[in-house]
């Protein structure tokens, strides 16, 4: 599968919305389907890398997809709340590399010991 852009898959969920979903649901129910998407991953990676075990019924949950699901739920409610993913992002970076260019670094909480 080619790379997909952020532009791309905004304009792929838009699309899949309108083919296959009727219509966005609103943004607070956008909202309480994505902190259910992030519960499920929190789920996965507590029991993969936690001390939690799995239950019968979680053991056919991936990683890969449910990161996927709350990937599909942020656009979501980037498309419909008008944010252009792709310009946030670049915008988010810049901010975290010019507030954070030594914090890391100096962090002594993160030396390898």
């Amino acid at each position: 599968m080619p790379e997909l852009s952020i532009k791309k898959a905004q304009k792929t969920v838009d699309e899949w919305i309108k083919t296959h979903g009727v219509r966005y649901f609103n943004e607070l129910t956008n909202m309480a389907i994505l902190t259910e998407e992030v519960g499920e991953v929190a789920r996965i990676i507590s029991r993969t890398y936690g001390e939690q075990s799995f239950k019968k019924k979680d053991t056919d949950k991936e990683l890969a997809d449910e990161l996927a699901d709350v990937l599909f739920v942020v656009i979501c409610l980037a498309n419909q709340t008008g944010v252009d993913l792709t310009t946030a992002f670049a915008k988010n970076m810049e901010k975290k590399t010019k507030r954070d260019h030594k914090r890391h670094k100096e962090n002594v909480k993160l030396k390898i010991k």
